[in-house]
């Protein structure tokens, strides 16, 4: 007889499974196509980094920038946010370059989930009691806006007293189905971060955790771009669609249909585009090998601002208004910037990796 979470991921549409498909396909391209130096590799990496922790932290309600965050990561004081949302950002940080690092070496358990819980908060005062510990008492899902103020409740969790079963049933069953390849692994990883996110098993920091857990799942199934493409960046950027398909599909929970076709879909949707990033990411460091000093700086430039016009970027790089034309115009054809506005609103505009 089957798992009740394996019941879940029985009968997927076809839609699902040709999103599963061009993902491999994609991953494979990465696996055949990434000769990309250590230098480079450890650049990328950086960037990740700096980039998923402040768009985890932002999904939860931070608001600090990814500037705030570089500055913190120097050890520079920011005094105008919460010390909570620095020591978050701290704890994230590390978290995850941990990940990238080791998670060779690490095999899921409640034990290391626990651990990992640990370590997020370990600079986190306000949770220090409960840093590690699953839940002693009840906790909602709550939605977040901009503001980082609380808009409404998304959803209930687990009973803090059925947590500990629920969530040694959960962790025994990814394992087995994960081990033994009874379904896909997408499917598989898929399953186990919405019933985590159901269970709540912590008092606080589950949604960071869950990320922290994908990235970690993703890597162990040989999805090997995820240190050198935010996951956190595309979900903070569909953070509405993220919420309305965890809500969509844990309300079924607990009923006689069960489904998580909703949270299946973006899930997969998020695993594509973060995919076709990683393969944008082999031809953009081909192209830059071939760019010249004047073209690298003005791409620099305009990765870190995102938009500039050309009088903005002569006077900061120092470089000639007409040179300016030639660059822009060879970075366009490499399709690494594009062009926005016309006569003096001319802007250039960095695409996104």
């Amino acid at each position: 007889m089957n798992h009740p979470l394996d019941s879940r991921i029985e009968n997927i549409p076809s839609s699902c499974w040709k999103l599963i498909s061009e993902i491999d396909n994609l991953n494979g391209q990465w696996i055949s196509g990434a000769k990309l130096s250590p230098q480079i590799l450890g650049r990328l990496k950086r960037s990740v980094l700096v980039t998923s922790t402040g768009s985890s932290t932002r999904i939860e309600g931070a608001i600090l920038s990814d500037e705030d965050i570089e500055k913190i990561m120097r050890g520079i004081s920011i005094q105008r946010f919460p010390n909570r949302d620095t020591q978050e950002v701290q704890g994230y940080f590390e978290l995850l370059n941990n990940i990238f690092d080791s998670w060779k070496s690490m095999r899921l358990s409640e034990g290391l989930i626990k651990s990992l819980h640990k370590e997020s908060l370990k600079y986190v005062e306000k949770d220090k009691l409960h840093r590690g510990d699953y839940k002693h008492s009840e906790n909602k899902v709550i939605m977040i806006n901009q503001a980082g103020e609380s808009v409404g409740t998304l959803f209930d969790t687990t009973p803090a007293y059925l947590t500990p079963a629920a969530m040694q049933e959960l962790v025994t069953w990814f394992r087995e189905a994960f081990i033994k390849g009874k379904h896909h692994s997408l499917l598989v990883i898929a399953n186990f971060l919405v019933e985590f996110l159901k269970i709540h098993p912590f008092q606080d920091g589950n949604g960071r955790l869950s990320r922290i857990l994908n990235n970690l799942l993703m890597l162990q199934a040989g999805y090997h771009y995820m240190p050198y493409v935010s996951l956190e960046k595309i979900i903070e950027d569909s953070k509405a669609d993220y919420h309305l398909a965890l809500r969509q599909s844990q309300k079924t929970f607990g009923t006689k249909d069960e489904n998580i076709l909703a949270w299946l879909q973006f899930f997969l949707k998020v695993t594509k585009t973060q995919a076709e990033q990683a393969q944008r990411l082999i031809y953009r460091e081909d192209v830059l090998r071939l760019v010249s000093p004047a073209q690298l700086a003005v791409y620099e430039y305009l990765k870190k601002h995102e938009i500039a016009g050309p009088k903005e970027l002569s006077e900061n790089l120092n470089i000639p208004r007409p040179t300016i034309n030639q660059v822009v115009n060879r970075l366009m054809q490499y399709k690494l910037i594009e062009r926005t506005g016309i006569g003096r609103a001319t802007q250039y505009k960095f695409i996104s990796e």
